[in-house]
């Protein structure tokens, strides 16, 4: 089976760009040529600085999307292969300890039918919280 590439390049102007190919020496060559257009284009020339092999194109694509998040310092510490780095750098760019702390509540109500098909909640006013059901019988998938 072919596998599946992300890359990422560093461009002229110091910028990085993250993809994800089944061809790599191919895609890189298109972007030093210019010919996919985008932001590598106009940032020529540019160098292979990173690349990971996948299995399958999903799991490509989904690193990109998530390298593609990630900040510039974060970016830059994978490129090294400084893996002890990468904990730290995905904390809170604000800084430890300045984040609101995270408060979950339970629900204020809960949904219970009845008998009838009809949706009561708990903790709203009547006129709100009688649903009938429509379309008939309970467990359709409409």
């Amino acid at each position: 089976m072919k596998p599946f590439f992300l890359y990422m390049l560093r461009c002229a102007d110091g910028s990085y760009y993250v993809g994800h190919t089944d061809d790599l020496d191919t895609r890189v060559a298109q972007h030093q040529e210019g010919s996919l257009g985008g932001h590598t284009s106009s940032r020529r020339p540019v160098e292979l600085v990173y690349s990971c092999e996948f299995e399958t194109r999903d799991e490509a694509f989904e690193r990109e999307m998530q390298v593609k998040g990630w900040s510039r310092a974060k970016k830059e510490a994978l490129i090294r292969g400084d893996w002890a780095a990468l904990p730290e750098l995905s904390r809170s760019r604000t800084g430890p300890g300045t984040s609101p702390p995270l408060v979950l509540r339970q629900a204020q109500h809960e949904r219970v039918p009845d008998e009838d098909a009809q949706v009561t909640d708990v903790g709203v006013p009547d006129e709100i919280a009688q649903i009938t059901e429509v379309g008939g019988g309970r467990g359709s998938d409409a």
